[in-house]
């Protein structure tokens, strides 16, 4: 969930209530995301463990995203890390529209890579390359995470954050496993996407990607059984009772 302020996503107005109420599991972290000093200390309240902040590498998406300049953004949310740190409270950092955007269109690497070198200076050790509008192609992928690997210590985590739009999602995944990267953003039934991103689809689906790593031999220690079954559930507890677009499980 996010701690935006309820005016700009209503849907997530309940961000306090529901991360109380998440059940703790050993090894397993709820990643929150706050978008300014007044989102992080709402989180801070629920007593999560660890943030996550977000800026996008086009000056049109951020501003259309979060109502500020990059460089007003990075500045606010340093603060906001630095505090976080001081807490004890771990921090990760997103970077939107790594590979396109919907107002700009294609996105120069530098501009990516700025913003990895700005969360590195903050103490951020976990970056996300965030492929918002799903235009990323799988040389694209591969060349970005490497040439942001060059330029972030070996100690910083690098993220997979893909959208499936035209059907390379699971081919992007390929493309940065091949450079290294083992972490990948995903939601259960393919749900999320960003609002203010038009035309933007959902996140790649968790069973998918768990399916497909697990048959390219690639241990997850997920079930997938359960997984499915989860999935199923969610399905359910939509009111409209819509399947995601490719959200199935080739096991279902």
């Amino acid at each position: 969930t996010s701690f935006v302020h309820p005016r700009w996503v209503p849907q997530l107005a309940d961000a306090d209530q529901l991360v109380t109420r998440l059940p703790q599991h050993e090894g397993v972290t709820y990643s929150v995301l706050v978008p300014n000093m007044r989102g992080y200390e709402r989180a801070k309240a629920t007593g999560c463990k660890e943030i996550a902040l977000v800026v996008s590498a086009s000056e049109s998406h951020n501003k259309a995203n979060l109502n500020r300049s990059i460089a007003e953004t990075l500045a606010q949310i340093s603060e906001v890390s630095a505090q976080a740190l001081t807490d004890g409270i771990a921090v990760r950092g997103a970077i939107s529209t790594s590979f396109g955007c919907p107002f700009e269109g294609k996105v120069a690497p530098e501009a990516v890579e700025r913003v990895a070198k700005a969360y590195v200076e903050m103490g951020v050790q976990q970056i996300a390359l965030a492929d918002t509008i799903g235009v990323g192609n799988p040389k694209q992928v591969f060349d970005l995470f490497q040439r942001i690997q060059h330029e972030v210590p070996a100690t910083t985590s690098l993220v997979g954050h893909f959208h499936d739009r035209r059907g390379y999602g699971l081919a992007n995944v390929f493309a940065a496993l091949q450079t290294g990267v083992n972490r990948f953003d995903v939601a259960l039934g393919g749900l999320g996407g960003c609002p203010y991103a038009p035309g933007a689809p959902g996140n790649l689906a968790t069973e998918v990607v768990v399916e497909f790593l697990e048959e390219m031999g690639l241990r997850t220690g997920i079930d997938l059984e359960g997984l499915t079954k989860a999935h199923g559930r969610l399905m359910q507890a939509i009111a409209n009772g819509e399947e995601i677009k490719n959200s199935h499980s080739m096991r279902e």
